[in-house]
């Protein structure tokens, strides 16, 4: 089954204009996949898998290398694995502009600091996710899809039970070899035991002091490990909005899983029924909504926010001078707090919205307007 990705036509445009551009995401999203069919119709094409010894071999004399493939375009996967080649793409770059680039990596730009760094204003980073509801058949579910997540192995596997089989590989590896290979030597079973914290507190404050009594740690060891599972695409740290207010304000972020498949996984829940009944239950819809509404306000900050009197809002959006409200709810009828439009007084929102799985969108309040999460992906910016 042919899937296209929602960025492919965005990449193909900035290919034209810029020598770099280097596609980042978790492992197993798609990202080689992606870069195969963007170069399918080329056949001036080099491509090489860092994993691979015998391809490390190939360009492991890069001058040499680059000289003989001059005017192709390049395309490197898993490129974390030797960060070093990016000083010495820089000059070949700025000397060879008809040679074209694709870089491939499982890391985000904070941990290859090497390559916003020696590439600055030569690259251009599209970070692809798991797949969005919008890019999923229309033969699966949206049940399905909340309880399996978007990792194209797990949403497209023959069964639930075979989903869940790829996930608990998935999460395995990831321990026990990838945290290795990006040059982390920690015991799987640390980071096991913190991931799976951290999936029970989902959607909630980070407490680092706590987790790190409860890991037998300290806070600022926690708060490197959990850094480790944003850079590798695992989880999201949300910040709060902070805004010229008299109002006291949380200043401390929360944490989001980046798929709701690994999260269910590292939970032990396999049903849609056990879902239902699991306190996550409301958190997993977030991250559901959040993940794919972030893919379509791509270029748009994101927050959560929270007055010190509980005022809050799940997703607030912001460029330029618009504000744009999210509440997301679980209930087909969904009602929200006071507290929800004092905290929009309190951002001054342009826009607001729910989220929630109801029939097709209506008028709450004001112009406040409830939406089901398919109908909200295709309205306009």
């Amino acid at each position: 089954m042919k899937i296209t990705r929602l960025l492919q036509s965005e990449i193909k445009k900035q290919q034209k204009n810029i020598p770099a551009i280097a596609i980042i995401g978790a492992r197993q999203v798609g990202k080689s996949t992606l870069a195969k069919q963007l170069i399918a119709k080329d056949t001036n094409v080099v491509f090489l898998d860092m994993e691979l010894s015998s391809d490390r071999q190939l360009i492991n004399e890069t001058e040499t290398f680059l000289t003989l493939n001059k005017g192709k375009t390049i395309c490197i996967d898993e490129i974390q694995m030797m960060p070093n080649l990016f000083t010495e793409l820089r000059p070949f770059i700025d000397n060879n502009p008809d040679t074209k680039f694709i870089i491939l990596g499982s890391s985000s730009p904070e941990l290859m600091r090497q390559s916003s760094e020696s590439l600055a204003g030569r690259i251009y980073y599209f970070e692809l996710g798991s797949f969005s509801w919008k890019e999923i058949p229309a033969n699966t579910s949206l049940q399905t899809y909340r309880l399996l997540g978007g990792m194209p192995l797990s949403i497209l596997a023959q069964s639930n039970k075979d989903a869940f089989v790829w996930i608990n590989n998935y999460i395995k590896t990831f321990l026990e070899r990838d945290l290795r290979n990006f040059g982390f030597n920690i015991a799987p079973d640390t980071i096991r035991r913190l991931w799976v914290m951290l999936a029970h507190i989902n959607g909630q404050l980070l407490n680092y002091s706590l987790l790190g009594k409860s890991m037998g740690t300290s806070h600022t060891t926690i708060k490197h490990y959990i850094d480790i599972l944003a850079y590798t695409f695992m989880i999201r740290i949300m910040e709060p909005y902070h805004v010229n207010t008299k109002k006291r304000i949380t200043k401390t972020p929360k944490i989001i899983f980046r798929d709701t498949g690994v999260l269910h996984t590292l939970l032990k829940i396999e049903t849609y029924d056990e879902l239902f009944s699991h306190p996550v239950y409301g958190s997993s819809w977030e991250v559901t909504v959040i993940e794919n509404v972030l893919i379509k306000y791509k270029n748009w900050g994101y927050y959560f926010y929270r007055s010190s009197n509980g005022n809050e809002l799940d997703l607030v959006l912001t460029k330029a001078s618009k504000v744009i409200a999210i509440e997301i709810k679980t209930a087909t009828t969904p009602k929200v707090s006071r507290g929800f439009w004092v905290a929009l007084n309190d951002i001054k929102a342009t826009e607001s919205y729910v989220i929630a799985p109801v029939k097709m969108p209506y008028l709450l309040k004001n112009s406040t307007m409830v939406y089901p999460l398919e109908e909200f992906l295709d309205k306009p910016i």
